[in-house]
């Protein structure tokens, strides 16, 4: 069998994306110093002020709070400007994250996210690993559930959104894309990435700065040598922050 195409759509990303966690949330996060949640204003006009930069990637998740609504306040009417990633199997509601990994469901996670979004079709579904990659592949339905909203058009691409090289590897059996965490301090998936790569399969890295711990400077050049890497997701609330990794992720790939 000819290995697979990338698809197109993934050939046009800007290499770097808008992680939009941020605006949504900010209890039970990673990051090494606590934020305050924009008001609804300051999300609108941080989200329209990415896309007149010409970020076309905007990825979010039910998991991060307000994101999804806020999004969709403040850029339905632009929705063809960029590409719209979201996930299913993970929300996150009184201070804790529940899983869900149903056929039923993911179904009912990606109708939510439509309307919360305020649109027709998601163009990325990840599905929201809680680390066990390799038994929600295996054992529970939701690789056929999204094979299934693939198929219906209410989603165009699927993948997995992991934390685990061997999940990742899984996945390449039958996603389109692959959301990694990889940056200097974290090298392990470079096999998989270069696999992804010959297989067709789009590679975006996530916590490229390895949740605010790496510098840009550093860590996005070595990241987007990468040829496999299509964008690169970084969130932030400044705008002139998102700006200076803009710059360098587009020097990386001039």
């Amino acid at each position: 069998m000819a290995p697979r195409m990338l698809d197109p759509a993934f050939q046009k990303l800007s290499p770097l994306g808008f992680g939009a966690f941020k605006i949504g949330r900010n209890e039970g996060t990673k990051y090494p110093r606590g934020y305050d949640l924009p008001s609804e204003a300051q999300a609108a006009k941080l989200l329209n002020e990415v896309l007149d930069l010409g970020i076309n990637l905007i990825d979010t998740a039910p998991a991060y709070g307000l994101s999804e609504e806020r999004i969709g306040q403040a850029l339905a009417h632009r929705r063809r400007e960029f590409m719209l990633s979201s996930k299913a199997g993970e929300t996150f509601e009184n201070g804790q994250s529940a899983y869900d990994f149903s056929r039923e469901g993911t179904a009912r996670s990606v109708q939510r996210s439509l309307r919360r979004l305020r649109t027709e079709a998601l163009d990325i579904l990840l599905i929201h690993s809680d680390g066990r990659d390799l038994e929600i592949q295996d054992n529970e339905q939701i690789v056929p559930a999204m094979l299934e909203l693939k198929k219906s058009g209410l989603v165009r691409f699927i993948g997995l959104s992991g934390k685990t090289v061997e999940g990742a590897r899984k996945a390449l059996e039958w996603a389109d894309v692959i959301s990694v965490e990889y940056h200097p301090d974290d090298r392990t998936p470079e096999e998989v990435i270069a696999l992804a790569g010959r297989k067709g399969v789009a590679v975006v890295v996530k916590k490229p700065l390895a949740s605010g711990r790496l510098r840009a400077e550093a860590a996005l050049p070595f990241i987007l040598a990468r040829p496999e890497v299509c964008s690169i997701l970084a969130g932030s609330l400044d705008i002139a922050h998102i700006r200076e990794n803009l710059r360098l992720a587009r020097e990386a790939r001039a």
